[in-house]
């Protein structure tokens, strides 16, 4: 049993600590949120960066159990009545001593939408793709300042693509596609945060809104589903988005 002295206070280096662990015993374990989106952009502008407070991770539902194990024995404290509720879509665990949460999301990523990660998490080896990681910030139905930040510095930091090499066009025109709530908020979010780049002083300004504006042509592009355009008929007249439970965040 590993003691939580060993718990690393560099959030980052901590988030590292636990995928490498999980590769070493085969546990698929990928980290999302803030914390990702630094590992992906490590020359970030300061004018994007904030502080990251809590880590964030995603895994597959059969590896439930084997998560929980990694992270009892990597000195964290489970949530134990909610890990019990909720094992099949959510953990969580506490490092009391540095203040840190944990999120551990199973198989999809689920706040007020549904952003599926079953088949899509062997290709990074520490994070879920950048176009999942993308959708996790922009899901949100009413962006705050550190979800404009992250979106922001991953627009920065990568150009679109057809493939998982930068940040795949295809998968999000392909999930908003399918999902007329998804799609409703990422486009409404994506017009958002391009609205709120010249708040931020970075020199890739132009590139960043040019990278928006050509996601959001994608997506228009994509031919929706027919229960995209059933849902279409009704428009906001009904509401298109969960209330999740608020028990931290990414």
């Amino acid at each position: 049993m590993a003691s939580s002295e060993q718990i690393n206070p560099d959030v980052v280096a901590e988030g590292l600590r636990l995928v490498g662990i999980a590769s070493r015993l085969n546990v698929p374990l990928r980290l999302l949120g803030g914390v990702a989106v630094r590992l992906h952009v490590p020359e970030m502008p300061a004018a994007v960066q904030r502080e990251y407070k809590d880590l964030d991770f995603a895994t597959t539902k059969k590896a439930s159990g084997d998560v929980q194990k990694l992270f009892r024995d990597s000195g964290y404290e489970p949530h134990v009545a909610f890990n019990a509720m909720n094992s099949k879509e959510r953990l969580l665990f506490f490092d009391d001593a540095h203040e840190r949460q944990v999120d551990v999301f199973v198989g999809s990523f689920r706040m007020c939408h549904e952003i599926p990660f079953e088949g899509r998490l062997a290709v990074h080896d520490a994070s879920v793709p950048l176009a999942e990681l993308l959708l996790t910030k922009l899901q949100i139905v009413e962006l705050n300042e550190k979800d404009v930040r992250d979106a922001v510095a991953l627009f920065d930091g990568h150009d679109l693509s057809d493939d998982d090499t930068a940040i795949n066009q295809v998968r999000v025109a392909e999930l908003c596609a399918g999902d007329w709530g998804l799609w409703r908020t990422i486009t409404a979010n994506l017009d958002t945060v391009r609205s709120h780049v010249d708040r931020y002083p970075i020199d890739t300004r132009h590139h960043v809104e040019d990278r928006i504006a050509r996601l959001l042509d994608r997506i228009e592009a994509e031919p929706k589903s027919r229960a995209w355009k059933l849902r279409d008929r009704i428009g906001e007249r009904k509401r298109w988005y969960e209330l999740p439970e608020e028990v931290g965040g990414v």
